[in-house]
């Protein structure tokens, strides 16, 4: 299983903690392989360039998947990779430490507008979905910040915890065990509703600005697989998602579960590719980081 983001983060903490319920109704060992770098350009490459025997699958992370081809000359192509399913949908957020100055999204407009610049903020790279979910908020809040990318959430987090940048854009799951910690600060989540495990933090659009963004984490596979390989696979994934052991560990480690078939997770895919295209056309991010 190809994770295209570095260990410890909440990729590889959904793909490990999916693994083993894969093996058991697959009747197949996993091995997990990390295969972080370029916005996670180099395990979607890993993936798509596999050969489509059922031996090689990988995790998939939108809208990253589908941004990299649009911003620049991928070496993957969509068509490349088949949707087998949809595991994880988990809203963005900004971070900060616990000791910072800034308190709200109100007091990190203030700052930015006073310092224009000069508060930085990291992704897991351009054209993630942390990237993009700030673009959006730039925008809306009329506000200018610098972007640092990171190769994974994990180097993302020690250089927030470490103060060498502002804030971190991450998922709610990256983020929610660093705030009960007490070691992070969450200004906002991304998410039309509070999440169950975090409903304390207001949403973006409580707080005035109308940002809905987040990660969705599925299962994809080289393109070509036979229809009884891909079905085969694509029914153990289906039946470790809903054991009752899974659901209990994804409830412990705060992944927000939200399975998709192939059908649906691939036409969501196809609304979001053709959402991000047109985002593209319109204002192009990879040239405003």
């Amino acid at each position: 299983m190809i994770v295209a983001y570095s260990a410890g983060g909440g990729t590889d903490v959904a793909a490990r903690t999916l693994a083993p319920y894969i093996e058991e109704h697959l009747g197949q060992s996993i091995t997990v392989l990390n295969k972080p770098g370029a916005g996670g350009e180099i395990g979607f490459t890993a993936l798509a360039q596999a050969e489509p025997d059922g031996y090689t699958f990988g995790f998939i992370n939108i809208p990253n998947l589908l941004a990299i081809p649009i911003q620049r000359d991928a070496r993957y192509a969509m068509d490349d990779i088949d949707p087998v399913a949809q595991i994880v949908y988990d809203a963005g957020a900004l971070s900060v430490r616990s000791d910072s100055e800034i308190d709200s999204l109100e007091e990190l407009v203030a700052e930015a507008k006073e310092n224009p610049g000069a508060v930085t903020y990291g992704t897991t790279g351009i054209g993630s979905d942390d990237h993009l979910a700030v673009l959006s908020f730039e925008r809306k809040a009329g506000i200018k910040l610098r972007h640092i990318p990171f190769p994974g959430a994990a180097d993302l987090r020690a250089a927030t915890l470490g103060g060498h940048i502002t804030m971190a854009s991450m998922n709610m799951s990256e983020s929610v065990d660093d705030m009960e910690a007490g070691n992070l600060r969450i200004l906002g989540q991304m998410a039309k509703e509070r999440w169950e495990n975090a409903s304390e933090v207001p949403t973006f659009q409580e707080q005035g600005y109308d940002v809905v963004m987040g990660s969705h984490r599925g299962i994809g596979v080289p393109a070509g697989l036979s229809e009884e390989v891909f079905a085969t696979l694509s029914s153990a994934v289906e039946k470790a998602v809903a054991d009752p052991e899974f659901q209990e560990k994804s409830l412990q480690q705060g992944l927000p579960i939200a399975y998709q078939g192939p059908a649906e997770f691939e036409a969501q895919l196809e609304v979001l590719n053709e959402e991000l295209m047109q985002l593209w056309n319109d204002e192009p991010w990879a040239q405003t980081n």
